[in-house]
């Protein structure tokens, strides 16, 4: 196999040799989990923009991408977080992006497909009060509708800002989901994703939030198809599971955790809405795959050497994690370049992207690993350093 030099702690380099990559199975059955994987965008390098300040998506290669998912037998989660949005993909950009994935899930014959709308397009301020947040909500969830898509009710940093205690949440919740067509996914989203969103329904203390988060869905039961936590805490996640009224399911969006919280226990499981599985999708295809089968030696086996890579690629600051699902992307040959909306590439080191690149090896998440490597040494020259 391919040997490449690689950084190493310290400043050193140091030579590193591939292994062979895993055959990962093409799903045979329907999963008897539903599987979400949040998308990243494949942003354009050739445009003329200034990507801090501008979105440029590369709409081709975007869309394939979904594609690619979909053909492994998962939903695609769009205009998430994993997506850059709220970090460089601005509301007007992720509407188009809804609008083109819905349009193309119905061409592949009605693909699984769920959408983000939040308020981010409303800046948190003095002058932004309850009644400003519902008005944005209302504004995204008819668009979303709008355009055929299914919503995934996404957290607020105005209403995080403007909230001044949990009956705030339960107004703001209990008014938009009043009014949408059918039942959304609520998503919960941690302060270590998004710092300002630090004291989500109404308290900084986790247990009591999950007062008021279970309150508000039982309230509105009828129109809530589930809710996606992103608190990296396997026990705050199953405590809330087992607390959702019947009918609600769990979704999870602990990356840290995910294999254990999908399988389940004896008194019920997760399912998945994750970002890590846009990285490592084949895998997650197969494990899903065994596990309807009724293969949990299986599904253990493929899923744990990804946990590494996963914790790895979402470590603190969490919110770069971006960088880490693109490379993977870039890695694979999923797309041509590693150039992100924003200018993310460089929101984490060398030093971890090298790691990632171990990793993924020890996963066998290198398809090509030849070709990961030459991709890995473009990164490398970049960088001044000769793989």
């Amino acid at each position: 196999m391919a040997t490449i030099v690689l950084p190493a702690a310290g400043g050193r380099l140091a030579p590193f040799r591939t292994s062979r990559p895993r055959a990962f199975a093409r799903p045979t059955r329907p999963f008897d989990r539903i599987a979400f994987s949040a998308a990243h965008v494949v942003c354009d390098p050739l445009a003329d923009v200034d990507p801090w300040l501008v979105p440029a998506i590369d709409w081709d290669a975007t869309l394939r991408f979904r594609s690619h998912l979909w053909s492994l037998g998962l939903g695609v989660a769009e205009a998430m977080d994993t997506a850059q949005r709220g970090m460089g993909l601005d509301w007007p950009t992720s509407l188009e992006l809804i609008r083109r994935s819905v349009a193309l899930s119905r061409a592949e014959g009605g693909r699984l497909v769920a959408c983000g709308a939040g308020t981010d397009h409303l800046a948190p301020g003095p002058g932004v009060g309850i009644d400003e947040v519902v008005a944005a909500y209302e504004e995204q969830c008819g668009a979303v509708e709008a355009a055929g898509g299914r919503i995934i009710l996404m957290a607020s940093r105005a209403l995080a800002a403007a909230a001044r205690s949990p009956d705030d949440y339960h107004r703001v919740y209990g008014r938009i989901l009043r009014q949408v067509r059918e039942p959304v996914i609520i998503h919960w989203l941690g302060e270590m994703f998004d710092p300002a969103l630090e004291g989500y329904w109404g308290s900084r203390d986790h247990w009591k939030a999950t007062d008021a988060c279970v309150e508000a869905i039982a309230a509105n039961a009828a129109k809530v198809d589930g809710i996606k936590v992103s608190l990296l805490d396997k026990d705050k996640e199953i405590v809330l599971r087992r607390r959702l009224p019947a009918g609600v399911r769990m979704y999870s969006g602990d990356d840290f955790n995910y294999p254990e919280l999908i399988e389940g226990d004896a008194l019920g499981h997760s399912h998945a809405l994750l970002g890590i599985f846009d990285a490592i999708a084949p895998a997650a295809s197969a494990a899903l795959d065994a596990l309807a089968g009724g293969d949990v030696a299986a599904y253990r086996d493929i899923l744990a050497p990804t946990v590494p890579l996963s914790r790895h690629v979402f470590r603190a600051p969490t919110r770069f994690y971006k960088t880490g699902v693109v490379f993977m992307a870039y890695l694979n040959g999923l797309q041509s370049h590693f150039a992100m909306v924003g200018g993310q590439q460089g929101a984490r080191s060398l030093l971890h992207l090298a790691e990632l690149f171990r990793l993924a090896d020890a996963a066998g998440l290198l398809a090509d690993p030849d070709e990961a490597c030459a991709r890995m040494r473009r990164v490398l020259a970049v960088h001044g350093v000769d793989g």
